[in-house]
């Protein structure tokens, strides 16, 4: 049977009981917010091609989701041509079906309690008119859509949700990295659907005290570590962002003295990365082209954000692997994890 055809992601929905606190956050972060008529509880908030659901009822799968996990990640929404077609066939691929979206999208269990979502045209339509303009909190367009969002699984997890998403959905393993800190360690393998506008890196710990390790305990367990948003101007973006009162990673300094000798014929200002704090990669070594990224602190719980923005490559910043990771084990020091 062929599987699943996934044409995009339409929407990725949030749960947790402190719903003014989301709204917060994605206000300092530049949606726009929309409320949904049948609760006003329920916001959408939209900014280019990017679509967050946050739904703070007490819808039982919600409700369920919110036991494990207390806030997160708890669906993603798959674009398809036919919601219902779709559905059956995973089904008959063998995914469990999950009990229908409060806004009465099919759907099948996905990663750490979440569901994974079916809509198609008609239906993102109808959903997305059900949500009443609220307000326009910013007059810009920071974000122009969803670039990755990664898993975080139990040791195993790579090669379960590698065969899952590549037998129901036709997902291809695009690269894999085994990154070492200087204390800690990780195993990812990036995944991607057919029409690339949908990729996921699975990552897996290699010892109790990684990052990895961290958020599966923090979080009760596997499910998304942070959401990658993809930006035209990522120092205008981060300039805002921090004006707003989102924090960021800290680089350490050293990262950006040896930047000009690891990456030698980039055009970039070092001291305007410095002063921002973002990382670069990119290079002949890695395809071509280079990529700026920026991570936020842990912002949902033991979830953060990552604003990237491509310049040519399309990479995930392989070589800032390990000055990340470094960054992260250094704030795990200070908060005396390791």
């Amino acid at each position: 049977m062929e599987t699943v055809t996934v044409l995009g992601l339409s929407f990725i929905e949030f749960s947790a009981s402190d719903p003014d606190r989301f709204r917060m956050l994605f206000e300092n972060m530049g949606f726009t917010e929309f409320k949904w008529c049948d609760d006003f509880d329920v916001t959408l908030h939209c900014e280019g091609e990017v679509h967050f659901i946050f739904n703070p009822s007490s819808y039982k799968p919600l409700r369920e989701f919110r036991k494990s996990h207390v806030r997160g990640v708890s669906g993603i929404a798959f674009r398809v041509s036919n919601s219902l077609d779709a559905f059956s066939r995973a089904v008959a691929l063998g995914a469990e079906p999950a009990e229908r979206a409060q806004y009465g999208l099919y759907a099948i269990k996905g990663v750490g309690d979440s569901n994974v979502y079916f809509i198609d045209e008609s239906e993102e339509k109808s959903l997305f008119a059900q949500f009443s303009y609220q307000k326009q909190l910013k007059d810009s367009s920071k974000y122009v859509k969803v670039d990755h969002l990664t898993h975080n699984l139990f040791p195993g997890g790579i090669k379960r949700y590698k065969e899952f998403y590549g037998r129901i959905f036709g997902f291809k393993s695009l690269r894999s990295f085994d990154i070492d800190g200087a204390k800690t360690g990780l195993i990812s393998e990036v995944i991607a659907s057919e029409c690339r506008n949908i990729i996921i890196p699975l990552n897996e710990t290699k010892d109790d005290k990684s990052q990895i390790a961290e958020f599966l305990k923090d979080y009760g367990g596997e499910g998304v570590q942070h959401v990658a948003l993809l930006s035209n101007d990522l120092a205008d973006v981060v300039e805002d962002l921090t004006r707003d009162g989102i924090e960021f990673q800290n680089t350490p300094d050293t990262y950006y003295e040896n930047l000009n000798s690891r990456l030698p014929n980039h055009s970039e200002s070092v001291e305007r990365l410095r002063y921002h704090r973002i990382l670069l990669d990119g290079g002949e070594s890695q395809g071509g082209g280079y990529l700026l990224q920026i991570f936020t602190k842990n912002i949902i719980g033991p979830i953060f954000f990552e604003f990237i923005q491509r310049k040519g490559n399309q990479g995930f910043g392989e070589g800032n692997f390990k000055a990340l990771f470094e960054s992260i084990e250094l704030d795990q020091v200070r908060r005396g994890v390791i």
